[in-house]
Formats: C-alpha cells, sequence, structure tokens
C-alpha cells in the first residue's frame, strides 16, 4: 500500500496528545511482590519516565507482607527490571525512579498498615512536594478490593479536599458473575465517588484498540458503511497458543468465559459497534457502550445450548512444543469441567446493527497467537458477472489486527491482468510499526498516566462492567447445572472444538482463521 503519513512531533496514547508529564502524585502499589508489578507496572512507569511522563515531583510506595526495607526493595525491582523492562535500562532515568521508589510491609487487614502507610505518605509529600496525590493501585487478588478500599477510607486516605485527589485502580476481573459485581460495586461506592474509582483493563492499553474510535470516526470513508445495509457479519478472536503455564488454580476458579468475555472481548465489541459519543469525553464515550450493551439480544437456556459453545483443550504440539492436556496442569482436577475455550452468537437490536450476526471466540493452547477484528462486507450482485468466468465473489474484508502485529487490512477484489474477466484477492495493509516505528511498551503506560490526569475515557464504568455481566450470565447458569460431558473436546494446537466451526457454518459462513 503506498501512501504518505504526517508522522507525530510527540508520543501519543489513549485519545489525547500525551505530550505533558502528569501533576505532581504518589502511586501506591498494593500488592507490590507480585508478578504484575515486576512484569508489567514498573516496566511501565520507566517506559513513562523514559517520555518525560511522570512528574518531577513523584514517588512510589510498594506494599506487601515479606518484611523488607526500602533498600532490599529497590534492589528486587532493579533485578526484575533487567528480566522484564522493554527496552535497555538507562541508568539514569532508573535511578531517578529508584530513589523514589519506597516500600512497606503489612498485611491488607491490619488497621495499623493503614496508619503507617498515612504517615509515609505525609512524609514522602513534605519531602516530594507531591501535594497530596495519590494513585492507589490494588495489583491483588480480587478477594482484597473491598477490604483494601473500606480500611483506606477509615484511615482518611481516601478524602478528597483542597484540590487534591484520591484515585483507586481495580484489575480485573471484577467480580464474578452479575451478582457479585454489583454487590462490589455498591460497597466501594459507598467510600469511592465514581470519579475516584478505575477499572483496568490492560487490552484499552493497546494502540490498535484505542484507535478503534479514532478510524471509525475521524475517517468519513468508513462510518456511511458501517451498518447492516453494508456489512455481512463481525467476527472477534483473541486466541493464545500457551496453556495455563503454571496458573491452574486461578484458571479453575475462573475459566475462559469470565476470565475473558465480560471484559476483553466484550471492549473490543463495544469499540467497533456502540453509537458515535458526542464528543471524547469520559462519560460520553462509557454511556454509548453501555448502551450497546443494553441493546444485546438476552441469551434463553435454547440460546445458549445452540448459539455458545465451550471447549477444554487436549494434549497437543503447538509448533515443535508439546503440551499436556489442560486436566494434566498442576492444580487442575482430573475430572475439570472448566472451559479453555469459548465461542459464542451474539445479536444486536438496534437499528444499525439488526440481523448482523457477531461472533466471537477465545481460547488457549490454538493454532496460532491472534487477536484480531474481521468486519466482512456483504457482496454485490452477482448478476454482472453470470457470462463471465468469474465463479464466486471473494468477500470484502476489513481486518483489525491488534497482536501480534498491530494494524489494519482491507481486502478487495481487483481484475487479474488478462483478456478474460477474473477477478483475484488483493490486500491493502497498514502496520503501525512501518508508519509510526515501534516503541517499547507494557499496555500500561496509557493507562497509568491517565489515572494520574484524572481521564477516566478508558476505564469502566459501574454500569459498564454490570451490563458485561448481565450478557454472560444466562451462559453461566445453563453451564453450571450441564456439566460437559465431552471434555476434552479439541486438542492443542488446533482451533477450538469441532462445534465452534459448526457455530458459523450453520450459517453459511466462516471462521476467518482457520
Amino acid at each position: 500500500m503506498t501512501s504518505t503519513v504526517t508522522k507525530p512531533q510527540t508520543q501519543t496514547g489513549g485519545l489525547l496528545q500525551k505530550s505533558q508529564p502528569a501533576g505532581p502524585c504518589i502511586i501506591v502499589i498494593f500488592g507490590a511482590a507480585g508478578d504484575l508489578t515486576k512484569r508489567k507496572l514498573f516496566p511501565a512507569l520507566y517506559n513513562l519516565a523514559a517520555n518525560k511522563l511522570l512528574p518531577e515531583n513523584f514517588g512510589i510506595i510498594g506494599l506487601a507482607r515479606a518484611p523488607k526495607d526500602d533498600a532490599s526493595f529497590r534492589n528486587d525491582m532493579t533485578e526484575s527490571m533487567q528480566q522484564f523492562a522493554t527496552t535497555a535500562l538507562d541508568p539514569n532515568i532508573w535511578n531517578w525512579m529508584a530513589e523514589r521508589t519506597h516500600y512497606l510491609h503489612g498485611t491488607f487487614e491490619d488497621p495499623d498498615t493503614y496508619q503507617r502507610l498515612k504517615e509515609l505518605l505525609g512524609k514522602l509529600d513534605r519531602e516530594l512536594k507531591t501535594q497530596g496525590n495519590y494513585l492507589y493501585y490494588l495489583a491483588t487478588k480480587e478477594d482484597y478490593f473491598e477490604q483494601i478500599i473500606e480500611k483506606l477510607s477509615e484511615a482518611g486516605l481516601n478524602e478528597e479536599e483542597n484540590g487534591q485527589w484520591r484515585h483507586v485502580v481495580v484489575e480485573k476481573p471484577f467480580g464474578r458473575d452479575f451478582a457479585s459485581a454489583n454487590t462490589l460495586n455498591k460497597n466501594i461506592l459507598q467510600v469511592l465517588k465514581e470519579s475516584q474509582v478505575y477499572r483496568i483493563d490492560h487490552y484499552l492499553g493497546k494502540e490498535t484498540v484505542q484507535n478503534l474510535m479514532v478510524f471509525r470516526f475521524g475517517n468519513a470513508i468508513f462510518e456511511p458503511a458501517w451498518n447492516n445495509h453494508f456489512i455481512d457479519h463481525v467476527q472477534i478472536t483473541v486466541a493464545e497458543t500457551v496453556g495455563v503455564e503454571g496458573r491452574g488454580g486461578f484458571y479453575e476458579t475462573a475459566g475462559a468465559l469470565r476470565d475473558m468475555v465480560p471484559n476483553h472481548l466484550f471492549t473490543l465489541l463495544t469499540l467497533i459497534a456502540m453509537e458515535p459519543p458526542t464528543c471524547f469525553d469520559a462519560d460520553a464515550v462509557r454511556d454509548k457502550k453501555t448502551e450497546l450493551m443494553s441493546a444485546i439480544r438476552p441469551f434463553s437456556q435454547e440460546d445458549v445450548q445452540r448459539d455458545v459453545v465451550r471447549g477444554q483443550y487436549g494434549p497437543g504440539k503447538i509448533g515443535d512444543k508439546t503440551l499436556p492436556a489442560y486436566r494434566s496442569e498442576n492444580r487442575v482436577a482430573p475430572d475439570s469441567a472448566t472451559e479453555t475455550f469459548v465461542a459464542l452468537k451474539l445479536m444486536i437490536e438496534n437499528w444499525r446493527w439488526t440481523n448482523v450476526p457477531f461472533y466471537l471466540r477465545t481460547g488457549k493452547a490454538l493454532k496460532k497467537r491472534a487477536s484480531e477484528i474481521a468486519i466482512q462486507f456483504k457482496n454485490p450482485p452477482f448478476a454482472l458477472f453470470r457470462n463471465t468466468e468469474v465463479q464466486d465473489l471473494t468477500p470484502n474484508y476489513l481486518v483489525m489486527h491488534l497482536q501480534p502485529d498491530e494494524g489494519i487490512t482491507l481486502q478487495f477484489g481487483a481484475k487479474i491482468p488478462g483478456p478474460s474477466v477474473q477477478i483475484g484477492k488483493v490486500e491493502m495493509n497498514f502496520q503501525y510499526k512501518d508508519y509510526f516505528g515501534s516503541s517499547p511498551s507494557t499496555g500500561y503506560e496509557t493507562l497509568i498516566y491517565d489515572c494520574m490526569i484524572g481521564d477516566a475515557t478508558l476505564f469502566q464504568r459501574a454500569d459498564n462492567v454490570e451490563a458485561g455481566w448481565r450478557v454472560v450470565q444466562p451462559i453461566q447458569e445453563v453451564w453450571h447445572n450441564q456439566k460437559p460431558i465431552d471434555f476434552p473436546n479439541y486438542s492443542a494446537g488446533s482451533w477450538g472444538p469441532e462445534s465452534a466451526q459448526q457455530l458459523i457454518e450453520r450459517d453459511g459462513r466462516q471462521w476467518r482463521l482457520t
């Protein structure tokens, strides 16, 4: 594809140019000894510092159970960064971060922990001039969310006054089902304002995901065709080649449906299908997301049995690696009924999308690692080509690749040179790295920065979360009452169970990735 692109002069992320550092603040990481802190949060903070997006008046407090001091925690983080940083460490930048990094040992349930935290925050406020602005990042198990927030409130660490802000970041999964998510929201919002809560989904840190709204609403050539007059169907695939990788204990309590569908897949669904917001204001965007989720046709028991597929992988080979069955993983029951694959068909009942099916699938131990949204357009009438050598018309696809190679592909037909009329499939490919270069990223940089500046556009509001759970609740209920009798039903290294192919083929369609 030949094109001319004016490259940005400053790094961008989210919906706005990120050219100015955030204001003074301290980030407190609960669960600082965990993998999320080592693999994602510290590397992301380093990348923000490298791009001059952290304020000079900035501090980090890691809070965990282990009895460490500042020096040992800094050494631990230095070792972790040497392994997980997305780029070579600049000693000056890392030393700047490390000397602003502190540690507090304590348990989440002990009120004394929060009193000592309050004292340390006051001390760092005076030393670093951070003005009492605190970002609490709950990098913990979901079981601790309510407890930590309640204890912060009891210690007065949630109160916003005199221009100070206090933001709380909550990692997914947010609840186990509709009822638990609703209860969790109610309990949290008894002590925090909605504007203080940042329910994070790291998928929204990916540049291509953020670009979906710009692509849709900033290009007049696409939006007129973004409806049931022109689109035949939409496929959303999030496929992983890895298994549970030693996380069997977690996965047994989660499963693919809970772990991926109400958050990751529905995030992509809302961005691709929602109506245009009036502006990029956080609540304007989130209003449209909830509106879209509310328009999904509810599943009946019969719908679940017909339009939803679950699977669990057995042994198989992916590339040159042999993968054991899910049931052979550590801390997985030998007769486990936990699904590692989900495929479903959704119908959205509004004027834009009536009669356009949305096919979603996600799974582990699949043939290829890929996350993409594929939009297939309707075929034109064949009548024009009935007396030519054209046997059929190749569907036009618009494909948004989210990982591993971020970009957009437009597939269409063109005449093959020669005296007869024959049509060949051609593609126009755009890849981010070719036009804008590649920058080291964990996917968390934009999200952390937005938490610091108070931009909630890329975060879920309470009603967004509950709307997602409301859609999957009937699926959970049917699956709870009807245990699978055919697990494992797909081999590692395949594209999932045969019933997932049948789900789309009975409508006369095919998965794009097979």
